[in-house]
């Protein structure tokens, strides 16, 4: 196993002086730093198959593992966790992986699992919100409502990201589930986005001694409908004609630019606006259809997946091997910290589990739609880290022992959901055999 034992090697050399900081050429450190995650992923993700388990869950563990061998006295690779370089490149790779995902649906497929969606999504916020509302009034009893609202908030996430990713692992991301539970997770993401703007915009009202008006959370929710909207409208009515129009083009790499820059434009529609990018980046997949570009393809261009996906595999990896590095595990060593975070993982999984009520249809997996709720993943981490931020008269709403257990929570269900949507999945497939 020569490149097993070479990787191996690679990932405990000492960090080199320039990837701390110390040269003057900016890009040497992220040289050394890609070389050590993409190692990693590789590393994981083949420990993990072979384990039969999805690539992404090795991933995710052996990311637990390097930003963790402090702990016995390796500090090399700590830099990497705050990397401002590497913290871009993942983000990429989540857009590119939902921008991914969203071309193998049709807004037409959407709408035929429309309803289940949107009940999926409602019912997987509320659940999960009440639920969180009642953990933090239960062990938190001197906190105010302020406190139990955003930790309430913070379980309404779903990480579309992680789903999608074990979603194609299976091969199973184009079966009607994978549409309620990819639609579901968007809206899940924008409804839980809203709620955090709320609870954000009432909670920086108290601090400045007024409240939030009703005009102002309706704005905040027209915004989210408008935007979703908007950008399904004008893509199916524009973007046959801009295709059509740019494959009179005979630069090469047309088709791709253009997707890309569709991609990135409604992204920053998205985060712009106040939602996640992650939105805009799906919505841009789901609006481009085979139809658009098949005057490239006749040409014998590739067709947009495929020129996708060497990209998406090479910044995907990045994001989650970077959000298993900034695991601390010492969180765990906090007995108050550990009750929080495992009554805040229960509520996060039976939250998620209610949303399944939701879905219309027979002969439809319930189980494994709730199953792919489950995981907070980056959305429940920006979801905590917003948290730290936010303070009344100077008070965090967020203490750093209840963002540890958010943290706890948010890498439990992260990590619980491949094996658990794996063996659900394969249930399915087995009973229909």
């Amino acid at each position: 196993m020569p490149a097993i034992a070479l990787a191996l090697v690679l990932l405990l050399l000492p960090l080199p002086a320039h990837a701390a900081g110390g040269a003057s050429d900016p890009v040497l450190p992220v040289l050394f730093a890609l070389a050590v995650i993409l190692v990693a992923a590789k590393l994981g993700g083949e420990l993990a198959i072979r384990l039969g388990q999805p690539a992404v869950l090795g991933e995710l563990v052996i990311g637990v593992v390097l930003g963790n061998l402090a702990l016995v006295g390796f500090g090399g690779l700590e830099p990497l966790k705050k990397d401002a370089a590497l913290d871009l490149l993942s983000q990429l790779g989540v857009l590119l992986l939902l921008f991914e995902v969203g071309l193998e649906s049709t807004v037409s497929q959407m709408l035929r699992v429309g309803a289940s969606s949107l009940l999926v999504a409602v019912l997987g916020v509320a659940a999960p919100f009440g639920l969180g509302w009642a953990v933090s009034a239960w062990l938190l009893p001197g906190s105010s409502a302020l406190v139990h609202a955003f930790i309430g908030a913070t379980l309404c996430a779903t990480s579309v990201g992680i789903t999608a990713r074990v979603l194609q692992d299976l091969e199973r991301s184009q079966t009607t589930e994978a549409r309620i539970i990819l639609g579901a997770a968007v809206i899940d993401d924008v409804l839980g986005l809203v709620i955090l703007a709320v609870v954000g915009g009432v909670i920086g009202a108290a601090d400045r001694g007024g409240t939030l008006s009703y005009a102002a959370v309706g704005a905040i929710l027209g915004k989210a409908a408008a935007f979703l909207v908007a950008s399904l409208v004008l893509g199916v009515l524009l973007t046959p004609r801009l295709f059509r129009l740019a494959s009179r083009m005979r630069a090469r790499g047309v088709l791709l630019a253009l997707g890309l820059a569709l991609c990135f434009l409604l992204a920053w529609v998205s985060g712009f606006i106040g939602l996640a990018p992650i939105v805009g980046a799906f919505a841009a997949g789901l609006i481009l259809e085979d139809l658009h570009y098949r005057l490239f393809v006749e040409r014998g261009e590739h067709t947009l997946d495929e020129m996708i996906h060497p990209i998406s595999g090479f910044l995907v990896p990045i994001f989650f091997v970077l959000m298993g590095m900034r695991t601390d595990l010492r969180s765990f060593a906090d007995p108050g910290v550990l009750a929080l975070a495992g009554a805040l993982t229960v509520a996060a999984v039976a939250g998620k589990q209610v949303c399944s009520l939701g879905v219309v249809g027979k002969g439809i997996d319930r189980l494994s739609i709730g199953i792919g709720m489950i995981p907070r993943g980056e959305v429940g981490l920006i979801f905590a880290n917003i948290g730290l931020t936010l303070a009344v008269k100077g008070e965090r709403i967020i203490s750093p022992s209840t963002y540890s257990a958010l943290v706890v929570m948010v890498i439990v269900t992260t990590m619980l959901t491949p094996p658990a949507l794996k063996w659900s999945l394969g249930r399915r497939r087995a009973r229909e055999g």
